[in-house]
């Protein structure tokens, strides 16, 4: 028996056919940390990762050789590349074989901070998707919103909502992504404080929680719409029975996903209704432990009337948002606060719709602060992929760029070329935030709650 692994959890293991009991201890025994990046198509990334094993389910995603101090990269502020575990980028290979890639669908990501998978959607799904990125826990939605800024999309709403809410959107997404929350012993590996928290009886609360979270959302879901299921837990209780409890309770289908046999990931099938799911484990793939599985709606699914709007007239002024932002013609703008923002004009009923239902913490870009006469632009902008590319700006070698992020004062010697008034602050050709050039003196905009504490 393993020497920290909980007996209970070992001894169900063993019970399942075939599984390679000593392998799966040993690897937990080493304790090997694996680090993966996804990389982020929009935005550049100036690293030769010709020499680096890719994600094979994944099309930008790559292994890392070492895990680096992500705080002391700019790249990683920047939004060049996501930090996320390579077991779950299957998310990606998922939507390929579904079809969904650079399609106009409506998803829900429901369960979605830190954002891994928000922004692996956001980038698979395309510019013609609409994305909902939730998360119920207000902490931990603010993390969701800014790794969703960073990413740099405009088709995105980050709400912080109770998944009760999305019951009043009835046949609204087209895919309902729910990542649910779980006992963690698909994290033993990479994270042994969570087994502290693990119990038989957190299982089956755990399992009792996922369910009441399925049943709240899934009136949102469209008929034939798609779900995906994922946990990070090698229970059964929390996988296949709830996979059997969604097939038995709420009549949707399981679809089998096709994987390469050379990938390692164990396909199961469910004891009563045989719906099919995939186990990562890190004996056999290199990633954590994982299970996920893709169901379709079967049941006829009323949905409300999205009635025709008439065009608001935008308090915003006009030529404002074509001074700093390309493609102005295909965006709308609305005034939140005294902040503008643009979103994609393709999406205003949807946007209209999810004002009216639930609490959104950011929609499409944030450009500024209006003054009445200055737009005081945002960090978002900053870092948005549809900033205006001819925008004053600096190239920076490193030692600024850290200096930068941490909010520290910059020398005026290092914008000596720039004009006064904003300036964009970029490392390698990435932006990185915005500065104020002034006569004597540079001011540094970088968001105080994001300043970097330790370099």
């Amino acid at each position: 028996m393993s020497n920290f692994l909980p007996n209970e959890l070992i001894r169900r293991l063993s019970e399942q056919d075939s599984f390679n009991l000593s392998e799966f201890i040993a690897t937990h025994e080493q304790g090997d940390k694996i680090t993966s990046i996804r990389l982020n198509p929009n935005k550049p990334y100036p690293v030769d990762l010709q020499s680096y094993e890719k994600v094979p389910w994944c099309d930008n995603g790559y292994y890392l050789q070492e895990r680096p101090i992500f705080t002391l990269d700019p790249f990683y502020h920047a939004g060049c590349f996501y930090v996320q575990e390579a077991s779950s980028m299957f998310l990606d290979h998922i939507l390929g074989y579904l079809g969904l890639k650079g399609s106009e669908t409506r998803a829900l990501d429901l369960c979605a901070a830190p954002g891994g998978k928000s922004t692996l959607l956001n980038t698979a799904l395309g510019e013609d998707a609409l994305l909902v990125s939730n998360e119920v826990i207000k902490s931990r939605s603010k993390i969701l919103e800014d790794n969703l800024v960073r990413w740099g999309n405009p088709n995105v709403v980050a709400t912080n909502n109770d998944p009760t809410a999305f019951s009043r959107l009835p046949g609204y997404f087209d895919l309902l992504v729910v990542d649910a929350p779980c006992s963690g012993s698909g994290m033993f590996r990479k994270d042994k404080d969570a087994l502290d928290e693990w119990s038989l009886a957190n299982v089956k609360l755990c399992s009792d929680r996922q369910k009441r979270i399925l049943a709240d959302v899934l009136p949102a879901l469209k008929e034939e719409g798609l779900l995906i299921y994922s946990t990070c837990s090698y229970s059964v209780e929390e996988n296949e029975e709830v996979l059997d409890w969604l097939m038995g309770e709420h009549t949707l289908e399981s679809i089998r996903i096709p994987v390469n046999s050379e990938w390692g990931i164990e396909e199961t099938i469910s004891a009563s209704r045989k719906g099919f799911g995939y186990r990562f484990y890190p004996h056999k793939v290199k990633g954590e432990g994982f299970f996920i599985s893709v169901l379709r709606k079967k049941v006829e699914q009323p949905t409300f009337n999205q009635k025709k709007i008439k065009p608001e007239k935008s308090a915003v002024p006009k030529g404002i948002v074509g001074q700093w932002v390309q493609k102005e013609h295909a965006f709308l703008t609305f005034m939140q606060h005294d902040d503008i923002h643009v979103f994609p004009k393709a999406f205003e009923l949807d946007l209209k719709i999810l004002q009216q239902v639930l609490y959104l913490k950011n929609a499409g870009t944030k450009l500024g602060k209006w003054l009445g006469k200055e737009l005081i632009p945002s960090h978002d902008l900053a870092l948005s992929n549809n900033v205006l590319e001819n925008l004053p700006s600096q190239g920076v070698d490193l030692e600024i760029a850290r200096d930068f992020l941490r909010k520290k004062d910059l020398n005026i010697e290092s914008f000596s070329g720039v004009q006064k008034g904003w300036c964009l602050v970029k490392y390698e050709g990435v932006n990185l935030g915005w500065v104020k050039v002034l006569s004597n003196r540079v001011n540094n905009y970088y968001p105080k709650e994001l300043r970097v504490m330790h370099l």
